[in-house]
């Protein structure tokens, strides 16, 4: 099974969206300027490099390596295993020099992906870890240096303790994170196998009874978290959850639970598509990161630990060793153990998709992108893992002009998926362009729709318009309405699509309003699919 092949080939233009950053550098994001484009060809003494999105703390790390070196470094933002089927369907070739994934433990299972690889040097590294409330550490009693991943999943299935993780299909660390959890709870002393997987799924359905929070980026996860206030911890990289600490005035206790934890590495790693001069550029910056001067840097900026041998640690990095925990050892362990957490062990999503089907979509075919975006989204029943709409996901079409003009629900059913896929295949394609845009009124039937259903699920709003609101409440009305939420519905997020002519400064509001993102897919900063598909990690 490949893990979301076929999304990559539609979501390349994407590979820029959304580089989501590190605590308080997403809450800005939505606020900022267009991007500049990338650079398509090499420029001698410019590096460019497919990375992590975590990475995006290393700016200053890496302004002073060009100082120093006179390499400057583009890094392009994306999610591991995203990154991984760009380098492995070779689409990767001549548009990066490199990669810095925080891990190339996946892409060593890509047989194809054997021969792109010229050189990997690690540079810095973080376990996975847990951060604790205060409160939730007193409550449960733990001491900190002898939690096991076994105590974590006795609190979570007792109802004592909730967190938030990112998304095992999209991020590294939420994968990371599933891996820990699985071969502790399985008790596996070697590679996990498929017996081990089989094992631990009793369990590992228990441990993701208590997630709250999912996310496609750390960034995200930290700020959202942040925001809500009711959940207890955090399952992240060690440097994301002390980086909180120091950068979003949080008080996390960090746990390294007692039976191991997989670790990133972050290696740099050159390309063999990569020109002579830019292997060349390449050898020199992996030279100046691995020396002193930069390891010591790394460590206190991004609480990362370094590899160099004689550099200190920062501050507040335990030195007490943990056991290291193997990557699966085959794909078919790894792919089957992200297939089990998508269609059975995570909590199910409920989604509305607030569709602008209003007059001014049907310029420049904006509708048949739409429909296009929208039926790649929903993949077949043979997809892969990632390629489409979850088993147990009830996903909502609110198609909108100057009122709502339908509420059209489906949920897939495990084992038996088609039906539904087909069918919300078969209402994207009757979708018509008319009548004006009312985006506030059409958001409050998304919520009043939400409300009906299952509590016990990931809820989202995704809103995509082309245009500003024209029609029924205002942005007044709207604030109204949700301000009048139950506090457990205001936990909802709206997930806005900038699009064609649509209003950067109102959905702006309607994102931060609701604890959301906005997405760009205007002309020269994505697509429209793409950012359908980024927005996939959050729900």
């Amino acid at each position: 099974m490949s893990i979301r092949s076929a999304v990559m080939r539609r979501r390349l233009a994407a590979a820029v969206a959304l580089a989501a950053t590190l605590l308080g550098a997403s809450a800005c994001a939505e606020n900022s300027d267009h991007p500049k484009p990338k650079q398509t060809e090499y420029q001698e003494g410019k590096l460019r490099v497919l990375a992590s999105s975590e990475l995006s703390d290393m700016d200053e790390v890496l302004k002073a390596a060009k100082a120093a070196t006179g390499v400057g470094v583009e890094l392009t933002m994306s999610g591991t295993l995203d990154a991984v089927e760009q380098i492995a369907s070779g689409k990767a070739d001549g548009k990066y020099d490199a990669v810095w994934l925080s891990s190339n433990d996946y892409l060593r299972l890509r047989p194809e992906a054997a021969g792109k690889l010229s050189s990997e040097t690690p540079v810095m590294s973080s376990p996975v870890a847990l951060g604790v409330k205060p409160e939730a550490l007193a409550r449960l009693g733990w001491k900190p240096e002898s939690v096991t991943w076994s105590a974590v999943h006795e609190a979570v299935a007792g109802g004592k303790l909730t967190y938030g993780m990112t998304d095992p299909v999209r991020s590294n660390s939420g994968y990371s994170a599933l891996i820990s959890v699985a071969s502790g709870l399985s008790g596996a002393q070697a590679a996990l196998t498929d017996a081990d997987v089989a094992k631990a799924q009793p369990m590992l359905k228990g441990f993701f009874t208590g997630q709250k929070l999912t996310s496609g980026s750390s960034g995200w996860l930290a700020t959202a978290y942040a925001q809500r206030g009711d959940v207890d911890a955090l399952v992240n990289y060690e440097s994301v959850l002390l980086s909180m600490n120091r950068d979003a005035k949080t008080n996390l206790t960090v746990i390294r639970p007692l039976d191991g934890v997989v670790t990133a590495h972050y290696p740099l790693t050159l390309l063999t598509s990569a020109p002579a001069g830019a292997r060349e550029s390449g050898r020199v910056l992996t030279e100046y990161l691995s020396g002193g001067e930069a390891q010591k840097a790394i460590t206190e900026k991004t609480f990362r630990r370094p590899v160099a041998a004689g550099v200190t640690p920062a501050a507040g990095l335990n030195p007490d060793k943990r056991r290291e925990l193997p990557f699966p050892g085959t794909r078919s362990v790894a792919d089957g153990l992200l297939a089990s957490y998508e269609n059975e062990l995570r909590r199910p999503s409920r989604t509305v998709y607030v569709l602008d089907t209003s007059g001014s979509m049907s310029e420049e075919d904006r509708i048949g992108r739409l429909k296009a975006a929208l039926t790649d989204l929903t993949g077949t029943g043979s997809s892969g893992t990632g390629e489409r709409f979850r088993d147990r996901e009830e996903v909502t079409l609110l198609p909108f002009g100057d009122k709502v003009k339908k509420v059209l629900t489906h949920t897939v059913e495990p084992g038996n998926p088609g039906p539904a896929l087909d069918a919300i295949r078969g209402d994207v394609k009757s979708l018509q362009p008319d009548g004006g845009t009312a985006i506030y009124s059409s958001l409050q039937a998304a919520y009043q729709q939400l409300g009906k259903g299952n509590a016990d699920a990931f809820t989202s709003i995704v809103l995509m318009t082309d245009g500003e609101n024209t029609a029924g409440a205002g942005a007044k009305q709207f604030d109204a309405f949700y301000a009048g939420l139950p506090e457990a519905q205001k936990h909802t997020p709206v997930f806005a699509v900038l699009f064609g002519d649509s209003d950067r400064k109102e959905l702006a509001h309607i994102t931060e309003l609701t604890g959301g993102r906005l997405f760009d897919a205007t002309d020269g900063n994505g697509s429209l699919d793409g950012a359908f598909e980024e927005i996939r990690g959050y729900q």
